[in-house]
């Protein structure tokens, strides 16, 4: 099992977009399970009555699962320098269920396919056993940094 400190070594997502809290479990170039847990002090809640955690939010978090997975063998915490993650696409996504605080998201993923610096990933998201979101593919890219520097170079 890994935290926090140790997921911000592999990817460069910070608080308070950083929406992972642990991986329990990972097979190299195959799979990841990663938890995070929902608060009532996120920043997603400060303005609202609603306490349904943001379906933006809870995709996001299971992308970063899965750039985690992608990105597991060669690390860039900085995105500044190296290779730069980037989401090339997502297809069939299926919100089973809402999820509210005091509940821990446990994401499933899946390598289904690597190619060169991309990969194609697939999953799930469970809340105590129930799934609460299904992610048919996931395509992310890993480009050189200066593919996205403005000429000048900032």
């Amino acid at each position: 099992m890994i935290g926090v400190a140790e997921i911000k070594q592999i990817i460069p997502h910070r608080y308070p977009i950083l929406l992972l809290d642990r991986v329990i479990e990972v097979r190299p170039g195959e799979s990841l399970v990663a938890h995070k847990a929902i608060t009532c002090a996120e920043p997603c809640y400060q303005n609202t009555d609603d306490y349904a955690y943001p379906v933006s939010l809870l995709v996001e978090s299971w992308a970063q699962a899965a750039v985690l997975l992608a990105c597991w063998e060669t690390p860039n915490p900085d995105v500044l320098a190296g290779k730069v993650e980037l989401a090339a696409g997502i297809k069939n996504v299926d919100l089973l269920e809402p999820v509210f605080p005091g509940e821990v998201l446990e994401h499933h993923v899946q390598i289904l396919r690597n190619v060169a610096d991309a990969a194609i990933v697939a999953g799930s998201s469970f809340v105590g056993g129930r799934k609460v979101l299904e992610v048919g593919s996931f395509s992310v890219a890993l480009r050189g940094v200066e593919v996205l520097m403005r000429p000048g170079g900032d």
